[in-house]
């Protein structure tokens, strides 16, 4: 198991899982969507589709589609469909969430399909020559004008609160800059941030936009030349000793990056002087956030993660200084210094895509500088290109000058995020969720529908979505399903007849215990004297607190879902007696 589990992956897909054609007669312009049968979740998504009333290959008219009304019905049918097609695993979970009015499903799923469609059009147009090109231009427009308002409505990036110099960040950027960068971003050192952030992360570095970028553009452009990757282990004595004991890749990073933040005459050195001291992730949370932490995932989680971590340090050393002293200075190798540099890789890696088609966990100086987003302007960062030699950040929404550029670490829980990179995302992050351990072989296989065939359950915070009607709740789908047919296997789940609902009853009175019960485990969190909190305990208080959250609501909304189901059985029975 390499110890970079939380690299920036799910940043770029190395396959369309969509294709695009038009089709043109004399009497129509249309354009096909279809979803890739290669998709991982093929027969989920074409059950979505389905129930929206698509297929897998949809044709979309466009003629005469320069009239305002009818390309307001195209543009809305393309993104219903793409939609669906860019969802991920999550997404697929809650999908049932959202109601027949109302199709968001993540601010990441909403810009990937919007920009899909926005690469599909370039691609029609870059070689489709006739006149209807002028329709597809007026489709471009209206997909850019979407993207722009959905950035507007769910930015969530920070604002500068002032200008400060930042020498060491000046210098690399100017470092950058001499071998071969290309940005249009400048460095800033002091944001506001959200009331929750300690008063030790209440500043800290972003990149702001020099001015207004729209969608495509180049923010960062990174030469392979200063990525560092496992080749600069290569060059170095230490390769041969670690390959001959069989070594990771990822774990040869880790031990050259403490030996090279030592070495004054590193071609690094100027990167190495921007890193931070410290990083306060979770795994160096001491015993205040620990404490703390107790009853909730995130304790699971540092606490995993630290004992793998300290696990394969005891395993590292001290034999290789004992056997290479010269290699292995042990002033260079404590304990200290290994969480140092695990910190980083977690915090600050990246899994990068090379021309020769390796994928590679490297560093990438400047690039660090770019923050998360629940809603950020770029997602595609990931592969390079062979033309140019270089890892380039495109952007999928526009940033105006002045305003923080963000990019996606990943579609992760709040937990990890704390855990291994030190911060919770500020907003509402969808793939927040509650794990549940729940033992679906042998229920979920008995339906013959594949949505059902889910083996993880899992939960998040109701407020999320958009459906609390009766069967519903805002509960998710899959786990009320695999409740009703753990009781009953032939039992219909959807109507109104009295032994369904009886079924219901029963089984929001069994979840609401199962939260109740989570909920005592989770002890009362004091809000007082926050400001006083060490910089661990004060995150792990905003972390149970959000736990807590999630928790109640859930148990908020089977209460509310038992009241309408005896409402309904009110109803019956008084139908059942007038009959």
């Amino acid at each position: 198991m390499a110890i970079f589990c939380s690299c920036l992956t799910a940043t770029y897909q190395l396959q369309r899982r969509s294709s695009g054609k038009v089709m043109d007669t004399n009497e129509e312009l249309s354009i096909v969507l279809e979803l890739s049968e290669d998709d991982f979740f093929f027969d989920r998504k074409e059950k979505v589709l389905r129930s929206k009333g698509f297929s897998s290959k949809e044709r979309v008219c466009l003629q005469g589609s320069s009239k305002p009304d009818r390309m307001s019905d195209a543009v809305k049918v393309l993104v219903q469909i793409a939609r669906i097609i860019h969802l991920n695993e999550v997404e697929l979970y809650f999908a049932d969430d959202a109601s027949t009015s109302g199709e968001f499903y993540s601010p990441r799923n909403e810009l990937e399909a919007l920009n899909s469609i926005i690469s599909l059009i370039d691609t029609l147009l870059s070689s489709y020559k006739h006149p209807h090109t002028i329709i597809l231009q007026e489709l471009r427009t209206a997909i850019l004008a979407l993207i722009s308002d959905f950035g507007d409505k769910n930015s969530l990036g920070a604002t500068v609160e002032k200008e400060l110099r930042c020498e060491q960040e000046e210098h690399l950027l100017e470092w950058g800059k001499n071998n071969g960068v290309r940005t249009q971003l400048q460095i800033a050192c002091s944001f506001i941030l959200p009331a929750f952030y300690t008063r030790y992360q209440r500043s800290r570095r972003g990149a702001v936009a020099e001015k207004d970028l729209k969608v495509g553009d180049i923010a960062l452009e990174i030469p392979v030349s200063i990525i560092i990757n496992e080749d600069l282990v290569r060059e170095t004595d230490m390769y041969c000793v670690l390959n001959e004991k069989g070594i990771s890749s990822e774990t040869m990073l880790l031990l050259w990056s403490m030996k090279e933040k030592q070495n004054q005459d590193s071609r690094f050195r100027i990167y190495f002087d921007s890193l931070p001291e410290k990083f306060n992730t979770g795994l160096s949370f001491g015993i205040d956030g620990i404490t703390t932490s107790e009853g909730t995932l995130l304790l699971e989680e540092i606490m995993e993660a630290r004992q793998y971590l300290h696990t394969q340090y005891d395993e590292l050393f001290p034999a290789l200084c004992n056997a290479f002293p010269d290699i292995f200075p042990p002033k260079l190798y404590t304990w200290e210094q290994f969480l140092w540099a695990c910190e980083l890789w977690y915090s600050n890696s990246m899994k990068i895509m090379f021309s020769d088609g390796t994928l590679r966990t490297c560093l990438i100086p400047i690039a660090g500088f770019l923050n998360h987003s629940l809603c950020p302007h770029i997602l595609h960062y990931g592969k390079v290109d062979p033309a140019t030699n270089s890892l380039k950040f495109p952007l999928s929404r526009p940033c105006r000058s002045g305003e923080e550029c963000c990019l996606s670490y990943g579609n992760f829980s709040n937990s990890h995020f704390l855990t291994f990179y030190g911060f919770l995302p500020q907003g509402d992050n969808p793939y927040n969720v509650i794990p549940l351990d729940i033992d679906a072989s042998g229920i979920d296989s008995m339906e013959d529908e594949p949505m059902s065939s889910w083996t993880n359950h899992m939960v998040r915070g109701t407020w999320l979505s958009n459906n609390h009607n009766l069967y519903y709740y805002g509960l998710p789908s899959p786990l009320l399903d695999h409740f009703r047919r753990s009781r009953n296997p032939m039992l219909h789940t959807k109507t109104f007849l009295q032994e369904d609902l009886e079924n219901e009853l029963e089984i929001l009175e069994d979840l609401r215990s199962i939260f109740d019960s989570m909920m005592d485990s989770l002890d009362d969190t004091s809000l007082d004297d926050r400001e006083n909190c060490s910089w661990d305990e004060n995150l792990a208080l905003e972390y149970k607190i959000q736990q807590k959250r999630i928790v109640s609501s859930i148990s908020t909304s089977c209460n509310t879902g038992m009241d309408m189901v005896k409402n309904e059985l009110c109803k019956c029975m008084a139908e059942d007696i007038r009959g």
